[in-house]
């Protein structure tokens, strides 16, 4: 039996790239008898402080916490066939555990869904950005056996570093997101899902949503989910916070969902988690045409591709006058999760990476 421990900084149903990048693929691992071990650096407690601003000196406990216990970890690496890191496994700017791990008999497989050679923080802890260095993940990559990207953008960048490069997409785990009858309403709600650091890109949509407020009035409504502090008042607008337990409920109180990105080096590397969610639950979907939404999207045909304001307003015009064109479009949406993007399409692909030769 294969051991295979997965090394990330969140725990386990909390970070959207741990969940849709492995986390729902243990099952089907744990079904085909391998061992999984799931190691994480900060509990919900020590999530909570992390992630505050200020609290300085708790922030200098957790680091030095979460280097004793890596060390303490490495020291029995070698227990494991293969060590899985999900974009890092230590939160500074240094990549000498991912180095010290690459020195023991497991085989490394890195894992990463976005643009994270570019420096990206969050708000709370900008403060800190210094102490970040993302050209680690180039020397990540360099020492692993195997990496896995998101997207052909991705791998491409990893290639550069690494030849056994394989690309994976961001994957739903189609049971869990299925469609379900819907409450009747008198809006037509246009949503939004995001998190507290993504929430800077559902504000290039706000002047487009405002022109469409004007012209529909009271019938179209506005939802924004993964920022509780959020408002808009424009748009009548209050945020509410992501939990995953009535995650699939709060999206499907949208009937368009929409995935708006500026076209930015960090933005070319998403991988369309948010469409393709909307997607799943045949919800109609417009996106950008930046990065891997341009080969998710058939435009007109599974969803809509906007790249103006004007393509904005007349393509969601065109959903929004027309119920026939939602359904079509979300049931076609749903088919693409199903064929390419989907747990069960992408399963094998990526059990293959535990395989020993």
């Amino acid at each position: 039996m294969s051991k295979i421990l997965f090394l990330t900084i969140h725990r386990p149903n909390r970070s959207p790239s741990q969940r849709f990048r492995f986390e729902q693929y243990l099952p089907y691992l744990k079904e085909k008898g391998f061992d999984c071990t799931h190691f994480f650096l900060l509990n919900e407690k020590d999530d909570k402080k992390f992630y505050s601003k200020g609290k300085i000196i708790s922030k200098l406990f957790l680091v030095l916490k979460s280097i004793s216990k890596l060390f303490k970890l490495s020291r029995t690496a070698s227990d494991y066939d293969f060590i899985f890191i999900q974009r890092e496994c230590f939160m500074l700017g240094t990549s000498y555990f991912e180095k010290r791990f690459s020195r023991s008999r497991a085989k490394l497989i890195y894992d990463f869904d976005d643009s994270i050679w570019l420096l990206d923080v969050s708000n709370a802890n900008k403060a800190f950005a210094w102490l970040k260095n993302p050209d680690k993940t180039s020397k990540i990559i360099s020492v692993c056996d195997t990496v896995v990207g998101g997207n052909e953008y991705l791998g491409n960048y990893a290639k550069e570093f690494n030849k056994n490069v394989i690309v994976i997409p961001t994957t739903i785990n189609t049971t869990e997101y299925c469609k379900k009858e819907k409450q009747v309403s008198d809006k037509i709600r246009i949503g939004w899902s995001g998190s507290l650091t993504t929430i800077k890109h559902f504000e290039h949509a706000i002047p487009f949503l405002c022109k469409l407020k004007q012209k529909f009035g009271d019938n179209l409504g506005f939802k924004v989910i993964g920022d509780p502090a959020y408002v808009n008042e424009a748009l009548n607008i209050k945020g509410i916070g992501w939990k995953s337990e009535t995650e699939v409920e709060e999206l499907l109180t949208f009937d368009i969902g929409i995935m708006p990105l500026p076209n930015d080096k960090w933005a070319q590397g998403k991988c369309g988690l948010k469409g393709l969610q909307y997607m799943a639950l045949e919800i109609p979907t417009i996106m950008s045409p930046v990065g891997v939404n341009t080969e998710i999207i058939k435009d007109g045909e599974n969803g809509f591709l906007a790249g103006t304001e004007e393509e904005w307003i007349n393509k969601l015009s065109d959903l929004i006058e027309s119920k026939t064109l939602r359904e079509k479009i979300g049931k076609a949406g749903r088919e693409t999760v199903v064929e390419k993007f989907s747990v069960e399409s992408q399963k094998d692909n990526f059990l293959a990476l535990f395989k020993t030769k």
